[in-house]
């Protein structure tokens, strides 16, 4: 079931991101709502609708603006959000706070990273790449390896040695896009190594939050995976450390450029 869901859904996405566009920014603003959605109800706040309906008004407006290639005006979109979510949530303001965060930071990164006209689906499909190939690879490792755990306490079934085979794995898939951009064989190695780390402590950090609050996934709305935050808890992570890196050395509308070309 989780092989077959993946078989479907992989391409999906690929597809979208290929495509580029309204078709990708849509896709990444409703994730990103299911992300919000999800995450409320890992903290016990999926039934205030106080919380619920603000936040998600708000990711689906940032949506509309970066459909639009408004940037800003999503950027400034959320940030109102943020004070009402915070205003409406009562106890939890915190988790609600950062449930709003974690989803919009995974909605503007993933479409500023594909936003790059010349690079920009390179540079979406090297931190997909990267984040899947971790999984598979930490997956295998750590199934017929086995040996000592990682962090029983936070995620007991993962171990050092499926966390250094995603690792090596990562490696390998950057060597591979390596290859096809000259002279960024040593930065590129760098970066997939990174945010291969960076994948796996963001799925480390989805683990700990679930287990604060006693829940084992976050939902069941995708086959043999369980939800969208089990799913895409490393590549949430792994696309925002992304975009931030190439938003700094390509700006706004070369960040595929400043993730890519050295």
């Amino acid at each position: 079931m989780r092989v077959a869901a993946a078989l479907v859904l992989a391409p999906v996405a690929i597809a979208l991101a290929y495509i580029g566009g309204i078709a990708w920014s849509l896709l990444v603003t409703l994730v990103a709502i299911g992300l919000f959605a999800e995450w409320l109800a890992v903290t016990g706040l999926g039934r205030e609708l106080r919380v619920v309906v603000p936040g998600v008004v708000t990711l689906l407006l940032a949506g509309l603006c970066l459909m639009a290639g408004r940037i800003d005006a999503a950027v400034v979109v959320l940030a109102v959000g943020a004070v009402v979510v915070a205003l409406t949530s009562g106890a939890r303001r915190n988790w609600a706070i950062a449930g709003l965060l974690y989803a919009a930071g995974a909605e503007i990164a993933s479409v500023l990273l594909r936003h790059d006209p010349a690079k920009g689906f390179a540079a979406l499909m090297f931190v997909l790449l990267i984040v899947w190939v971790t999984d598979i690879g930490g997956y295998f490792a750590g199934r017929s390896i086995g040996g000592p755990k990682l962090w029983v306490r936070i995620s007991p079934k993962k171990t050092w040695a499926g966390a250094v085979g995603g690792f090596v794995a990562s490696l390998l898939v950057a060597a591979g896009f390596a290859a096809f951009e000259i002279g960024a064989t040593g930065a590129l190695l760098l970066l997939g190594a990174m945010l291969s780390v960076v994948s796996q402590l963001g799925d480390l950090f989805e683990s700990a939050v679930k287990r604060r609050f006693g829940v084992k996934d976050s939902s069941h709305i995708i086959p043999g995976h369980g939800g969208l935050l089990d799913r895409l808890d490393g590549f949430v992570a792994a696309v925002i450390v992304a975009a931030i890196f190439g938003f700094l050395r390509g700006g706004a509308d070369g960040v595929g450029r400043g993730l890519m070309v050295w």
